[in-house]
C-alpha cells in the first residue's frame, strides 16, 4: 500500500529502520496514554454521566446538565476546585483572552517569566496594537527571557515581579520558537517560587498542545488556572470547536462573567447538540495524545537520521506533541508543508501556500487536511515563512496515519531536491 501511495523503497525502509529504534520508546508512551485513559474514565463515573447529558439545549441554556456535568469531569481530570468548557470559546487564544481580561484591571501589569508569549497573545495583551486590546486598557506587560540554557532566570523574575505585577502567564509549549517546551514538575518550581515572593499572584499556564502527554498536568503542580482548546489534545479529534478554562473556584467564577456577562456566569450557554463529541472526544483524547507523541517522535528521528535540527530530539522526554525540524530554507518548508497534506484524509489533492495569517508578523504556510478545521491533535504542520524556516508538526489521530504523514514529507523533499537517500 506505501507504494501504491507514492512512497519509494528507500523512504519505506527508512521508516521501518526508525520504527524498529523507537520500540521501546512507543511503549512507555502507551503506558502513559493507559494512566491517563482510566483517569479519564473514572471522572466520568464518578460524575455519574449519563445518555441525559448528551441531550440538545438551546436559547439561554439553563439547567443544562450535560454542560454542568461535562465541567465537574473537566474539573476531575485536571484535579481543579471548578471548570468552564464551553462551545461559546472559539479557540485557545479566545480560552486565554478571556482568562487574561478576566482576571486583570486597569494598572495591573502581566508578567511572561518564560519569554516571548505565543504570537497570537500579542495583539490580545497589546505588544502589536490591535483594537481592544488589554493595553488599550491600562494593563502593562513585561517579560523575563530565558537564561541560554533554557532555563528560568529566577534572579530577573524575583526583580520583575512588583507590586502591580496581578497575573503570571506561563506558556508550555514552545510556540513558534525553538526553546524547550516545559514539563509540569518544571512549571511548578516556577509557580512555587513566584508565589514565594507574592502570594497572591495568579498564575495561569496556557496548556496547549500539552494535555494528557504526561499523567500529571501544571494544575497538579499549584497552577491557579489551566487553558486550552477543545480541537488540540483533550477534544480527541471529535470536538467540532470550543475551549477550556480549569481552575480555582475564583477564577472560573471571574472567567465565567467575561464570557457571557456579569450577573449570569456560567448559568447561560446553550450547548446545541455538541455535546455527545465533548464527552466522547474526551473519553478518547489520552489515546489519540498517545498516537501524536509517537508521530512526533518518529519525526524527530527520522529527520535527525537526515541530518536536520530538530526540537525536541527523539530521545529527550516529552512535554507536548509538537515537533519542531529546522529546514533551512523557503523552498524546504513548503515542501515538508506539502507532504503533509497529501497524506491527509481531506483535501490531500490541495496545494498548501503561504498567506499572511490573522495574528501573525509574518506569512504562515499550513497544511491541515482535517476534519475539524483548524484540528492540530489532527495531522498537521505550519510554520512562519522566516529564518530559520522551522516546520512545527503536530498531530495524528491514529499512529499509522502519522507514520504515513511524516513518510509523505520525506518523499515531498526528496522530489523535490531538498534531500537525497
Amino acid at each position: 500500500m506505501y507504494s501504491e501511495m507514492g512512497l519509494s523503497e528507500k523512504v519505506i525502509a527508512l521508516g521501518k529502520e526508525a520504527e524498529q529504534e523507537l520500540k521501546a520508546r512507543f511503549e512507555s508512551i502507551d503506558e502513559t496514554a493507559e494512566y491517563n485513559a482510566m483517569k479519564v474514565l473514572h471522572a466520568m463515573q464518578k460524575n455519574r454521566v449519563s445518555e441525559a447529558c448528551f441531550a440538545a439545549t438551546t436559547g439561554y441554556g439553563y439547567n443544562d446538565l450535560g454542560r454542568e456535568t461535562l465541567e465537574r469531569v473537566y474539573a476531575d481530570v485536571f484535579h481543579t476546585e471548578a471548570a468552564l468548557v464551553r462551545i461559546q470559546i472559539t479557540c485557545g487564544t479566545h480560552a486565554l483572552a478571556i482568562a487574561l481580561s478576566a482576571m486583570v484591571r486597569p494598572g495591573d501589569e502581566i508578567l511572561s517569566p518564560v519569554g516571548k508569549v505565543y504570537d497570537t497573545l500579542e495583539e490580545v495583551i497589546g505588544i502589536r496594537d490591535s483594537v481592544g486590546s488589554l493595553k488599550e486598557w491600562g494593563v502593562t506587560y513585561n517579560q523575563v527571557e530565558l537564561l541560554p540554557d533554557g532555563s528560568f532566570d529566577y534572579e530577573g523574575i524575583r526583580k520583575a515581579i512588583h507590586e502591580n505585577t496581578r497575573l503570571i502567564e506561563i506558556q508550555r509549549s514552545k510556540g513558534y520558537l525553538t526553546r524547550k517546551t516545559f514539563s509540569p514538575q518544571e512549571i511548578g518550581e516556577l509557580i512555587a517560587f513566584i508565589k514565594g515572593i507574592k502570594p497572591d499572584v495568579i498564575c495561569m499556564v496556557d496548556n496547549c498542545y500539552g494535555e494528557f502527554v504526561e499523567k500529571v498536568e501544571p494544575s497538579d503542580f499549584g497552577a491557579d488556572m489551566v487553558v486550552g482548546s477543545l480541537i488540540k489534545n483533550p477534544g480527541g479529534g471529535l470536538a467540532p470547536i470550543g475551549g477550556y478554562i480549569c481552575g480555582t473556584k475564583a477564577c472560573i467564577e471571574a472567567c465565567a462573567y467575561r464570557l457571557s456577562a456579569p450577573g449570569l456566569g456560567q448559568e447561560v450557554g446553550a450547548n446545541l447538540g455538541i455535546l455527545p463529541s465533548f464527552y466522547q472526544g474526551l473519553f478518547l483524547s489520552p489515546t489519540v495524545t498517545a498516537s501524536a507523541v509517537k508521530t512526533a517522535i518518529f519525526a524527530a528521528r527520522i529527520y535527525e537520521k537526515l541530518g536536520f535540527r530538530v526540537l525536541p530530539d527523539s530521545r529527550e522526554p516529552r512535554y507536548d506533541v509538537i515537533q519542531a525540524v529546522t529546514l533551512g530554507s523557503p523552498e524546504a518548508l513548503c515542501a515538508f508543508c506539502k507532504g503533509i497534506q497529501s497524506a491527509a484524509p481531506v483535501d490531500s489533492f490541495v496545494t498548501p501556500e503561504p498567506w499572511d495569517m490573522p495574528g501573525y508578523d509574518a506569512p504562515v504556510i499550513m497544511a491541515a487536511g482535517t476534519f475539524v478545521s483548524g484540528s492540530s491533535i489532527e495531522l498537521s504542520a505550519d510554520g512562519p515563512l522566516k529564518p530559520p524556516y522551522n516546520a512545527y508538526f503536530q498531530g495524528g489521530l491514529t499512529w499509522p496515519h502519522g507514520k504515513f504523514g511524516i513518510l509523505k514529507s520525506v518523499q515531498a523533499l526528496l522530489d523535490a531536491g531538498v534531500i537525497t537517500l
